[in-house]
């Protein structure tokens, strides 16, 4: 039975509000039971992996989960690479990744975007191709930043925009356009069934 849900995300605390506001509705709605659920913010890659392969050995009772960026389209290559650098006995529904990178969800909502960031927004700017994970982390990148620019927000920021865009998000549309993200809520459903 699952009474604990640690997710240990890449990137700052200053996130966890947003994951919280994204994931939590989701959890809540299949869960009948109290289950605890925390978002611990690891930084960079590394330090993520770092504490969520503490985290599996020394959390016996929750069910431990990372997200990290895969900077890169996924491929079986990149599950593989990190279970090699975690070396601890890993079910492969622990580990979940942003692809490219968590800005990749922004593109899949992009009302959520024109929403925040008023009527300066300019959408054409953003990288056209609707399958965002296909989409290289530096043109998600660059795409906000230009589409934002001229924006009274100002050009995209990670931790002064992010937080609040995260909370806005449809998770329908992104999970819609992101197999990824899918497979996170797909994962958290499973869990939350056995309790």
């Amino acid at each position: 039975m699952v009474s604990e849900i640690r997710i240990y995300f890449e990137g700052s605390p200053r996130l966890r509000e947003g994951f919280n506001k994204l994931i939590r509705p989701g959890i809540e709605r299949v869960s009948h039971n109290s289950v605890r659920f925390s978002l611990i913010a690891g930084g960079s890659t590394e330090e993520t992996i770092k504490d969520f392969k503490k985290a599996a050995s020394s959390h016996t009772n929750a069910s431990i989960i990372m997200l990290i960026d895969s900077d890169r389209a996924y491929d079986s290559g990149l599950l593989m690479n990190i279970k090699s650098q975690i070396g601890a006995n890993v079910q492969d529904e622990q580990i979940h990744f942003m692809v490219q990178v968590m800005e990749s969800w922004f593109l899949a909502d992009r009302d959520a975007l024109k929403k925040y960031y008023g009527r300066e927004f300019q959408e054409s700017r953003l990288p056209q191709n609707s399958d965002v994970e296909r989409i290289p982390k530096s043109d998600v990148l660059t795409g906000l930043e230009n589409a934002t620019r001229n924006t009274s927000k100002g050009k995209y920021h990670k931790t002064r925009h992010a937080p609040q865009l995260l909370s806005n998000l449809n998770v329908d549309k992104v999970c819609s356009a992101a197999p990824s993200c899918k497979r996170l809520f797909d994962s958290l459903q499973q869990l939350l069934s056995r309790t």
